[in-house]
Parts: C-alpha cells; sequence; structure tokens
C-alpha cells in the first residue's frame, strides 16, 4: 500500500476523518443557486432530530455536531491509498468517547488527482487483485476497532457521469469487485458490517451484489434549490427525492440509510427539510438513519452551480 504523511484524515479541531481531496472548481454565483442571498437568515441549518424518529448522523470534519447528544453515527471518508491510516485510530476513540458507531466509505482511489487512475485502468487491477493488500490493510485496522463499524465501499456506482472512477461499470464488474472488497473485510473485520450504497438511480437493481453481501442499503440524498428549480421545474422536499431511490431498494428487505445528505437553499426551501429529514414516515418503513454530509461538495454541479455548502453552520465554510 503506498501510505505516505503528507496527507493526514484528521482536523486540527476534531478527531473526524476529512474528504481533503477537493477540486479548484468554481463556485455558484450565489449560495444554493439563489440569486437574492437575502432569503438566507437561518445560520444553523441542523436537522431537528425527532424524539422517536429516524436516528441521525453525520460526517462532521469541523466538529459542528461533536456535543450533540442525539448524533448515533460518525461518518467518515477514506480513500485506499495516498493516506495515514493511524487517524482511524483516533476517530475509533472520537466515536467511544460519544456512544457514536461509525460508517466508514472507503473510496478505491487517492485524492490526489496526480494518483488518479483511468477508470480501465482501475477496475482492471482491482479485478486482478493489486489493490487486495489496501483494502486487507484498512479491514484488519477496522477489525481492531471497538466503536460498531459499517463499511461502505464504492459509494454511487451506477452513476454514469464521470464523478467517480469506479463508477459506471459493467454492473458484473463491479459486483465482482464489491464481493471481492467484502470478503477481505469478512476475514479481517468479521464484526464489521456492510453498507451496499447505490446513488438512487433507476439503473441501480443491476449492480444489486446479492443479501448475502449487504447488511444495510446506503442512499444518496441531496436538496439545492437552484438545481431543483432548472432540473424539475419547481423545488422539491425531502420525501420527493427520496421517493426514487427508496423505491427501488425497499424490496431487498433490508435496513434502508440515506448514507449521504444535505440541503442548501432559501429559507422557505430549507425549513421543510430540516424538519422532515428524522421524521418517521408511513411510506418509508425501512428507512432507519440519516447522516448529514457537514461540509462544501467537492464536486461542481450542474447548470453552473458550483459546488454547494452543506454546511450547516453557514458561512464557515472552506475552499
Amino acid at each position: 500500500m503506498k501510505n505516505i504523511k503528507r496527507r493526514t484524515l484528521l482536523t486540527t479541531a476534531v478527531t473526524s476523518l476529512v474528504v481533503a481531496g477537493s477540486y479548484p472548481l468554481t463556485r455558484a454565483q450565489g449560495v444554493g443557486g439563489i440569486a437574492n442571498s437575502t432569503a438566507q437568515t437561518i445560520r444553523d441549518k441542523r436537522p431537528v432530530v425527532h424524539d422517536g424518529g429516524i436516528r441521525f448522523g453525520a460526517y462532521d470534519p469541523h466538529g459542528d455536531f461533536a456535543s450533540q447528544h442525539n448524533v448515533s453515527t460518525e461518518g467518515l471518508f477514506l480513500p485506499w491509498e495516498d493516506v495515514d491510516l493511524d487517524s482511524l485510530k483516533l476517530a475509533d476513540t472520537y466515536a467511544q468517547e460519544r456512544n457514536r458507531n461509525l460508517l466508514i466509505t472507503i473510496e478505491p482511489w487517492s485524492w490526489d488527482v496526480g494518483w488518479r487512475l483511468t477508470s480501465g485502468q482501475l477496475r482492471q487491477k482491482v479485478m486482478r487483485g493489486d489493490y487486495d493488500v489496501n483494502m486487507r490493510t484498512i479491514a484488519a485496522l477496522i477489525g481492531q476497532m471497538k466503536s460498531p463499524v459499517i463499511v461502505r465501499w464504492g459509494q454511487e456506482m451506477e452513476d454514469t457521469s464521470g464523478r467517480f472512477s469506479w463508477a459506471g461499470w459493467a454492473p458484473q464488474d463491479y459486483i465482482t469487485a464489491y464481493r471481492r472488497m467484502m470478503d477481505i473485510l469478512r476475514q479481517e473485520a468479521p464484526k464489521a458490517e456492510r453498507m451496499w450504497s447505490p446513488k438512487g438511480l433507476p439503473n441501480l437493481p443491476a449492480y444489486y451484489p446479492g443479501d448475502n453481501y449487504v447488511d444495510q442499503v446506503g442512499l444518496s440524498v441531496f436538496g439545492l434549490e437552484g438545481y431543483d428549480e432548472r432540473a424539475y421545474g419547481a423545488p422539491r422536499n425531502f420525501p420527493q427525492s427520496l421517493k426514487q431511490g427508496y423505491d427501488l431498494v425497499e424490496g431487498y428487505g433490508k435496513p434502508v440509510w440515506v448514507a449521504e445528505f444535505g440541503y442548501e437553499g432559501s429559507d422557505g426551501y430549507i425549513t421543510p427539510w430540516m424538519q422532515e429529514a428524522t421524521l418517521k414516515r408511513d411510506e418509508f418503513p425501512e428507512l432507519v438513519e440519516v447522516v448529514y454530509f457537514n461540509d462544501r461538495d467537492v464536486h461542481a454541479w450542474p447548470f453552473n452551480l458550483g459546488r454547494p455548502d452543506w454546511r450547516v453552520v453557514r458561512g464557515q465554510a472552506t475552499n
């Protein structure tokens, strides 16, 4: 495994893992694609966690949820090369101190674009076992953790937009790769659970790896007012945005998570998202947890909307 110290996974403020591989992309003109920023007076837009509702977790590199007691899961993002894995031990301690589970998203690439392979190169190397040692090293560390761990490998695999180099492979190639990595996880960390995590697009069923390889299903649900207006002609709320993906995965009989979640726009747009995210709803009986992505997006959105700022404390995002 390539493992160099020039990139750490820890912030200086909290012991949680951060997305370090952001790109030099153009920012949106106005926040969330809204031309008139005076429509945004809410300074802290964190979701309301309802008693008896859906569990709530967060990927929280800035520590905005560090002292919030009703957070069930600490989300982490981890590339499998060009990384300091000692940070995982600190993340384990951080989660234990707060009585949280860990949701570890393992991304099969480097966050350094200079280390990236083409999609075809990555697929070939994964399929012939060149990266087994990377996965085994990470899985062995996970096996030593004291916190309950869920591993999410190669997310949003059915997306053909080019955002991820492992996404858009032929379905059987992805399934073979996913099973290979989860077999390694089972060997090295038998107590860890496995999350298969599509984006929620209509072609996701072709990528399902089978019941024996999935403990939870994770979806991605983001609400950006400017995008909704351009793509759908009107704003959408959380239930509307979740429905397509949920309907496609409910039949697998697995607990459903929203493994990545965020929203941005005017006060009138985000308020329903804040209120509804952790409400139990009859139409989503298998939904058990939502995990907020508390940072600026690392990719630009369509329609020249730039990188949305999902962070709950507004005005604090970094480039």
